[in-house]
C-alpha cells in the first residue's frame, strides 16, 4: 500500500503539471505520513542529499561553460570543427556533431550543448539552405555525447547516487569510447540524411586554415586536458576541476579574447545560480523518494521480480534498456538517476554487470530520454532555438535514434567499450 501511495501520488502529480521537484518531495510526504514515520524525515533526506560536496562541481561546470559560450571559446571550436569536417556531406551537419563533441568536453551538459551549438549552428544551416528539421534532428541528438565524456554532471550524480563509491575518475574514462562511438554513429546518419536529401559537398579548405583555427581554439582545448588529466591523475577532485574551469575560463575570456563585457558576466552568474537551485532542488527531492525506495525493499523485490522472468543476464540487461528508455520520455535525467540507481544496481550487479559499466549505460539511456517527447528538455530547447514545432522535428529524427539505439546495445553488450580504458589508466 505505500508503494501504491508513493508511486500513484507522484504519477497523479507528474500528468498534472506539476514541476517534477514538487512530485518528488509530496510523493515521499504522503508516504511518511501513511507509514507513521516522523515527517520531518522528508526534510533530513532532502538536506542529506544535497550536502555531497562533490555535488558542488555540478554549478561550477554549468558556470564555466557560460562564461565561455559567451567569451567566444565555444564559436572557436565550431570553428575549428568547420574547417575539420565541413568539407563532408552535409558538411554543416558534421560541423554541429564535432562541435558537439569538443564543447563537451568543456560543458558536460546536453542543455548547454543544444542551446549554445544550436544557437550558433541552427541559423547558419537554415541559411545555406539545409532543412531546419535536420538542423535542430542533428544538435538535438548530438547533445547528448556531452553526457558521455567528462566533465559530465550526471556521471557525478550517478557516483554519488551509487552510495559515492563508484570512482568518478572512472566514470569520466570509461564513457570517452562509447561517447565517441555515439558522435561516429551520428555523423553517419547525418551523412545518410544528407546523401538522402541532396546536400552539398563543399570544397577542402587546407590544412594552413585547419591550423590557423586550431590556433584559435587551444585555450578551450587545454582546458578539456585539464579537466580530464587533473581529475584522472588525482591531482585534483571533480570539484576542485570545476573551479579551476571556472578561473581558467575567466582568464581566457577577459584577457585573452577580451570578448565578454560586464553585463555578459552578470547574466552567466545569474544563469548559474538559478540553475543550480533548480538541479539541488530536484536531487535533494529524489534523494528522500530515493529513500523510501530503499526503506521499503523494492531494490531486492525487483531482483527477485527479475530472476524470476528469467536468469540470462543478456535478457536482463535487454529489459532494462527498454524499461529505462521508457522511464526517460516521462522524466528529467537528475532524478531519473537518483531515484533508479539504488533500485537497479544492485539488480545489474547481481547478474555480473560492473557499476561503471552500468553508469554509461544509464547515462546514455536517459540521455536518448531528453531528446524524446513528452518530457524531453534537449528536444524543447533545440526546437526553440530553431523556432519550429516538436511534431515536425520528431518526424524525421529516426535515423538518428537508430544510430544511437544502435550504440546503447553495442556498449551494453560489449563491456570493453566502457571498461578498457579505465584499466588502462589504472
Amino acid at each position: 500500500m505505500a508503494l501504491t501511495i508513493l508511486f500513484s501520488t507522484f504519477t497523479l502529480l507528474l500528468l498534472i503539471g506539476t514541476p517534477i521537484a514538487f512530485c518528488l518531495g509530496i510523493a515521499s510526504f504522503a508516504t511518511v505520513l501513511y507509514l507513521g514515520i516522523p515527517p520531518v524525515i522528508v526534510f533530513q533526506q532532502m538536506n542529506a542529499g544535497i550536502s555531497v560536496f562533490a555535488l558542488m562541481a555540478i554549478p561550477f561546470f554549468i558556470y564555466a561553460g557560460d562564461l565561455m559560450v559567451r567569451g567566444g571559446i565555444a564559436a572557436r571550436l565550431v570553428a575549428l570543427a568547420a574547417s575539420l569536417v565541413g568539407h563532408m556531406r552535409g558538411g554543416l551537419g558534421q560541423v554541429n556533431i564535432a562541435a558537439s563533441t569538443l564543447f563537451g568536453g568543456i560543458s558536460g551538459s546536453a542543455v548547454a550543448d543544444a542551446s549554445a551549438i544550436g544557437g550558433l549552428m541552427i541559423p547558419q544551416m537554415r541559411a545555406r539552405g539545409y532543412d531546419v528539421d535536420y538542423a535542430v534532428n542533428v544538435t538535438v541528438t548530438s547533445s547528448i555525447i556531452a553526457l558521455m565524456i567528462p566533465p559530465s554532471h550526471n556521471m557525478i550524480i550517478y557516483s554519488i547516487s551509487g552510495g559515492g563509491q563508484i570512482s568518478i575518475a572512472d566514470l569520466f574514462t570509461a564513457g570517452i569510447i562509447p561517447g565517441l562511438l555515439l558522435a561516429m554513429g551520428l555523423s553517419v546518419a547525418a551523412w545518410y540524411v544528407a546523401r538522402k536529401r541532396g546536400y552539398p559537398i563543399t570544397a577542402f579548405e587546407g590544412w594552413g586554415n585547419i591550423g590557423r583555427r586550431a590556433l584559435g581554439a587551444i585555450p578551450g582545448l587545454i582546458l578539456i586536458a585539464i579537466i580530464f588529466g587533473g581529475v584522472r591523475s588525482g591531482v585534483f577532485t571533480a570539484t576542485e576541476s570545476s573551479c579551476i574551469a571556472i578561473l581558467y575560463a575567466l582568464l581566457i575570456t577577459l584577457l585573452v579574447y577580451r570578448s565578454m563585457g560586464w553585463a555578459d558576466f552578470v547574466e552567466a552568474t545569474v544563469g548559474a545560480v538559478r540553475t543550480a537551485a533548480m538541479v539541488l532542488l530536484i536531487i535533494g527531492a529524489a534523494a528522500s523518494f530515493g529513500w523510501l525506495l530503499a526503506y521499503l525493499s523494492v531494490p531486492s523485490q525487483m531482483i527477485d521480480f527479475m530472476q524470476s522472468l528469467t536468469s540470462s543476464p543478456l535478457v536482463i540487461f535487454l529489459l532494462l534498456n527498454i524499461l529505462l528508455l521508457f522511464l526517460g520520455t516521462f522524466m528529467d535525467m537528475s532524478p531519473l538517476i537518483i531515484i533508479t540507481t539504488p533500485i537497479f544496481l544492485p539488480v545489474v550487479t547481481a547478474f555480473g554487470m560492473d557499476p561503471v559499466h552500468f553508469g554509461v549505460i544509464l547515462i546514455l539511456n536517459l540521455g536518448i530520454g531528453l531528446c524524446t517527447p513528452p518530457v524531453g528538455a534537449v528536444l524543447f530547447v533545440g526546437c526553440a532555438v530553431a523556432k519550429i514545432r516538436v511534431a515536425q522535428a520528431i518526424r524525421t529524427i529516426w535515423p538518428f535514434y537508430g544510430a544511437a539505439f544502435a550504440v546503447l546495445l553495442l556498449v551494453t553488450y560489449i563491456p570493453a567499450l566502457s571498461l578498457w580504458l579505465p584499466s588502462v589508466f589504472k
